[in-house]
C-alpha cells in the first residue's frame, strides 16, 4: 500500500483554527476537526521530512484507547460521519482518509498529566540528581529504566513553544485547584494503569505517557490524542532489561539519529534520510499491529 503523504492540510471553505507540531485544528462551529498530519517534531523543532503512515497510525491508536477506556473516562469524540460534519468533504477525502477525528469543543486543562510507570527521560535524569522526581520521593538505588514501585503522577505546564516543564502537585493545586488537581490525577493513575496492564499483554510496556483532559459541560474528559507513540514511551517486552535506556517505538529513533549531526537543534531542522524515515515509519506501524492487531501498510 502506497501512503498518501499529508505534511501540511489547506482545506478551502473551512476556517483554520491552529496548526500544531502535527494536528491541523479546522473549527466547523460546534465541534472541531482534527487532522493528523505526518509532520515529527523532534527537540520540539517540526522536522521537513514527512513519516509515510504517522497520522494515521496517531488517529488509529487514539480511537482505540478512546474506546477502550470509555468505562472509566469521558471523552471527546464526536460520532458524527465526516461526510455529513465537513462541508465539502468529498474534495478533501483523500486527505482526512484515516487521519481525520470529529470532537467537541472542550476547554483545555492547562497542565499535561504525565504518569511514569519507569524511570525514563527527565524523570531519570531529575532521579539522579535529587531521587527526587516532580517531588515525589524514590527509593535509593533504582537503575535507569527500571519499574517504579507504583505509577506516579508528574504533572507538567504545556508549553506553546520550547519544553513543557515537570512541576509539583502542590503547584498543579494552585494552578486549576484541589479537587481538579485530586480528580485528574487519579483518573490519569486508573486509565494509565488499565492500559498498561493490556499494553504488556500484547507486548509493549508503557513507560510513561501524558494525558491532556478538557472541561464539556462541567465534566473533566479525556481529550487531544491518548497512548500514542508521540505522547508515550512504548518499548518492547522482550529483551526489556533496566540499567540502560531501551528500544522504542516511537520517535526516539530519529532524535538519536539527529544527536550524531551538527545540528544545534534549533529550526530549521535536517531532512531525514530515507533509510530514518523508513524505519521511523516502520516503528509506528508495529506499535499499531501490537496493540490493535491492526495493520495499516
Amino acid at each position: 500500500m502506497t501512503p498518501t503523504l499529508v505534511y501540511e492540510t489547506q482545506f478551502p471553505g473551512l476556517n483554520l483554527r491552529n496548526r500544531g507540531k502535527v494536528r491541523d485544528i479546522y473549527d466547523l462551529g460546534d465541534k472541531l476537526l482534527l487532522v493528523a498530519t505526518d509532520r515529527l517534531s523532534a527537540f520540539d523543532v517540526v522536522n521537513p521530512t514527512p513519516i509515510p503512515f504517522k497520522g494515521q497510525v496517531l488517529t488509529a491508536l487514539s480511537y482505540f484507547w478512546f474506546d477502550f477506556l470509555r468505562s472509566e473516562t469521558s471523552n471527546q469524540l464526536v460520532h458524527e460521519p465526516l461526510r455529513t460534519a465537513v462541508a465539502g468533504y468529498d474534495r478533501f477525502a483523500a486527505e482526512l482518509d484515516g487521519r481525520a477525528t470529529l470532537v467537541v469543543k472542550a476547554d483545555p486543562a492547562p497542565i499535561e498529566c504525565v504518569v511514569r510507570g519507569y524511570l525514563a527521560g527527565s524523570g531519570w535524569k531529575e532521579y539522579r540528581q535529587s531521587g527526587q522526581v516532580c517531588g515525589i520521593p524514590l527509593p535509593e538505588g533504582l537503575r535507569e529504566s527500571e519499574q517504579l514501585p507504583e505509577p506516579i503522577f508528574t504533572p507538567a505546564t504545556k508549553a506553546q513553544s520550547g519544553h513543557d516543564e515537570n512541576i509539583s502537585f502542590a503547584r498543579m493545586v494552585e494552578r486549576v485547584g484541589p479537587s481538579a488537581a485530586e480528580e485528574l490525577r487519579a483518573r490519569s493513575l486508573r486509565i494509565y494503569r488499565k492500559a498498561a496492564e493490556y499494553a504488556r499483554g500484547r507486548g509493549i510496556l508503557i513507560a510513561d505517557t501524558k494525558f491532556e483532559f478538557g472541561r464539556h459541560r462541567g465534566e473533566w474528559i479525556l481529550i487531544d490524542e491518548v497512548l500514542t507513540p508521540d505522547s508515550s514511551r512504548f518499548w518492547p517486552l522482550a529483551g526489556y532489561q533496566p540499567g540502560r535506556s531501551q528500544p522504542s517505538f516511537d520517535k526516539q529513533f530519529v532524535r538519536d539519529y539527529l544527536e550524531t549531526l551538527n545540528w544545534n537543534k534549533r529550526p530549521p531542522a535536517p531532512a531525514l534520510p530515507p533509510e530514518i524515515v523508513r524505519k521511523t515509519s516502520e516503528k509506528y506501524l508495529e506499535a499499531l499491529r501490537l496493540l490493535t492487531g491492526k495493520s495499516l501498510a
